[in-house]
Order: C-alpha cells, then structure tokens, then sequence
C-alpha cells in the first residue's frame, strides 16, 4: 500500500476527514467542543445527519475538537455510546526528544517506522494536530456499543505499545474528543491538517478489519477464548498460556458491562425507576462501568451525571453518595486487590447473580429479559436450550419425532391408519414421512 502524496492532503478538510469513521446518514449524534473567546470550552452536540452543515460552518480560528464516536443520546458519555468505526492514538509528540526538531511529515515517519518495527499495522490517517499527532487506524464497519469492552481493549493495548512515543493514556476511551482538521491550535498556532494517508488499491485511505486488528493487538485471540470455552464444556484440561491472564480480565469487564446493561434493561421493563431506587441504581450501574473499563475515575462523575439524567432528567445525585465508589475505581486503577476467603478479588464490588436478584427484586419474568443477571434456574434452562439446539443441529431429533419413529418401527400398521390385517394383506409396508406407499394405497382400496 503506497501513501498518499504531500499534493492530495489538501483534499481531506474536516468533513472528508470525519466521513471517514462518522456515518451521517445513520441516527445518532456527535459532538463538537469549542473554546470560545473567554477561554472557556463548550460542547454542543448534534444529529449526524446535521454534520456536513455544522462542520462547515465551524470557526476555524478557534480551538475545536471533534467526537471520533457516535452517541445514541446528545451527550458524549460512554454510558450513551452507539457506535465507534476507528481506533486512535493521541500522541503529545512535542513532550519528547525523539520529536525536537523535527518536521510533522518527519514526525510521521518515525511514527510509521515504530509501528512497522512492532508489528503495528500502519495507521489509515496519521493528523497534525498543532504539537503531536493523531494516528487512527479505521475499521471497515463500527462497533455496536455491545462490543465496546473488546474495542477497550484493542484501544488500551494499542496506546500501550506507543506509550514510548508520548501516546496519551488518558485519551483512549470512547468518549474521547480530538481536534478537529483545518481549525487552529492557538498553543502553536498551526493549523490541525492531515499529513499521511495509507491508500488501499483504490486510492481510499486503508480500513481494517477489527478482527484483523484484534488478532495483531489483543493478548489472546477471540479464537483462542473460545476454543478454551469448548474445551472446558468438553470436561478438558486446559493448560494456562503465558497470556491466561489477559483472558481472564477481558471476560470480566464482558461481564461487567453486560450487567450494566441488565440493570439498565431492568429500568426499562418497569417503566423508569422510583425515587427512593434512583441511588441504588445509579450507584450499581457506575460499579459495573467503572469495572468494565469503559471509564475511570477522572471521568466518573461526568458519566454518573449521564446516567442520573437517564433516570431522572431533574434528578441530580450528589457526588459525596459515590464518594467511596471513587475510592475503590483509584485503588482498582492502581491494580490493587482485597483478599477474603484465600481469593483476590477488585476493590470494586463483584456481586453474585443472587446478590444482584435480591437486592433488584428481580423476577423470573424479568430475568427472560436479562442478559447475564439471572438465577441458576433461569441459567440452567437456558443451557438446555442451547444445548438442545446444538444436537438438533447435529443432526438430533426431538422427543417427538423419536417417539412418532419408535411407533413406526414397533407397530407401522398404526403409524400407516391402518388395521393389522390390512397391513399383512398389504405385503407389510413400512410408513414413509414424505410419500405414500403404492402398498398402502392397493391396500386402501381393498378395503
């Protein structure tokens, strides 16, 4: 794949640039953050299908930065996230030596360079933001909100890689908001510009495959994941690899956000939530995000305001209630982990599933709905469920079909309508499900 010349730049201005991971004919919206005239940075958010018109009417000599996701309400909180279609890295290049001196096109060399030496696929689009540098890499179609502790990962695992470079950790979430191409950075006074574009054979920047990516960046495989569930179902052994570790926390920040979404979905089932469980649940669903990984706590309570406006859009929680949820989200940054019993386990708070039905009152009509927060009892008729479509995918036969069988192997005359001795008379045909016997009917009409 070649890279586009210093001639065609130009012709990524801010809206070509954002077409490439926004959608504008899909619902949703974005976000724009401006620093207005007194300094003071303001977001303003808006339906994709508005973005051509909002991006060309943006200032471009003022600070502006841009939403690289999608949002399913007009606020860019993770807790309201529709879809990403990009993985990115911010990289503060000018904190470092390796960037002194040095040109933007250079810059983005040594940036190409890294990436090819550590086995990085080369970024789609690589931005000068002013000071540093944007690396995205686009996927060739988004990734649903449902996905989003996978993407976390390839995000974390990625900024991990060019940490080196000055990537910046905190800016790998999905809320996260990057200056916006052909507006100024008034730090530098340079303009925001695209400076590298990795062209695919028609001469459109590179998109990935997220599995592709996911393969290269993620510790283990979602292939691997699942050849060990099948065989743990098998009743094998497996024996750990060096990146066990890696497995086990991707499944538990799955879990976490799946019960998010069940506390969220419960919500939902019972028409909104009273006003004395508004704090059980907002503190509830804040635990299970901040142990997803989709969050931290420097961006806690700006999320915890997202959610509170969910339950109630007059209702606003006060943020000493979430004081000791604060605590433990440092502590579990920190990668601490409290001991009982002989097992570790996060400063967070990891409920069981009965826990989480008592304190809910969850029924079993509502936990049908439910994702992950269900009883062994719901949990085990689901198993058999699945497990009974599998065999019947095998090739299996259900109760039914075995015992319409069984009858036609024990007594076909009854199977075939009829008598004893009309089926001995008729040479003793055997029933078939698809067409009638020419037996049958000679002995139909005899009779």
């Amino acid at each position: 794949m070649a890279t586009a010349t210093a001639l065609q730049m130009p012709l990524f201005d801010s809206e070509t640039e954002a077409n490439a991971y926004h959608w504008p004919e899909r619902k949703g919206f974005f976000s724009l953050l401006v620093r207005d005239e007194e300094g003071k940075a303001r977001q303003s958010s808006h339906l994709l299908t508005d973005m051509p018109t909002v991006l060309r009417l943006v200032n471009p000599n003022r600070d502006t930065w841009l939403s690289q996701a999608e949002f399913i309400r007009p606020n860019r909180r993770v807790v309201n996230l529709a879809r990403i279609g990009l993985l990115f890295v911010d990289i503060d290049a000018y904190k470092l030596s390796w960037a002194k001196d040095k040109t933007p096109d250079q810059m983005a060399d040594a940036l190409k360079f890294f990436c090819a030496d550590q086995g990085i696929p080369p970024p789609s689009l690589i931005v000068y933001s002013g000071r540093g540098l944007q690396a995205k890499w686009l996927l060739d179609s988004p990734i649903p909100r449902q996905a989003l502790p996978r993407w976390n990962s390839c995000q974390r695992h990625l900024v991990d890689k060019l940490q080196s470079l000055g990537a910046d950790p905190q800016a790998k979430d999905a809320s996260r908001v990057l200056r916006l191409v052909d507006t100024v950075n008034t730090k530098s006074g340079q303009i925001c510009h695209v400076i590298d574009v990795e062209q695919d054979s028609s001469g459109e920047p590179v998109k990935y495959s997220f599995e592709y990516l996911a393969e290269v960046l993620l510790p283990v495989a979602r292939w691997d994941i699942e050849a060990e569930k099948r065989a743990r179902r098998s009743r094998l052994t497996v024996i750990p690899g060096g990146h066990n570790t890696g497995l086990k926390k991707f499944s538990g920040r799955q879990l976490a956000w799946d019960r998010l979404e069940d506390i969220r979905k419960l919500a939902e089932l019972r028409g909104g939530v009273g006003e004395g469980e508004r704090m059980k649940h907002l503190f509830w669903r804040m635990n299970f995000l901040l142990l997803s990984g989709a969050t931290y706590s420097s961006q806690m309570f700006y999320e915890a305001q997202a959610l509170a406006a969910e339950l109630d859009p007059n209702w606003t929680s006060r943020k000493q209630e979430l004081s000791t949820l604060y605590e433990k989200a440092k502590a579990h940054e920190r990668g601490e982990q409290i001991e009982l019993n002989g097992k570790k386990y996060a400063p967070l708070y990891t409920p069981k599933n009965d826990t989480l039905i008592t304190l809910f009152q969850i029924t079993d009509e509502e936990q049908l709905q439910l994702r992950t927060i269900i009883s062994s009892n719901v949990a085990a008729e689901r198993h058999r469920k699945r497990e009974e479509a599998r065999r019947r995918a095998a090739g299996a036969i259900d109760r039914e079909t075995y015992e319409a069988s069984s009858l036609s192997r024990q007594k076909p005359w009854e199977a075939l309508g009829m008598s004893r001795a009309s089926w001995y008379r008729a040479g003793k045909p055997m029933p078939n499900n698809n067409e009638t016997s020419p037996c049958v009917l000679r002995a139909e009409r005899s009779a």
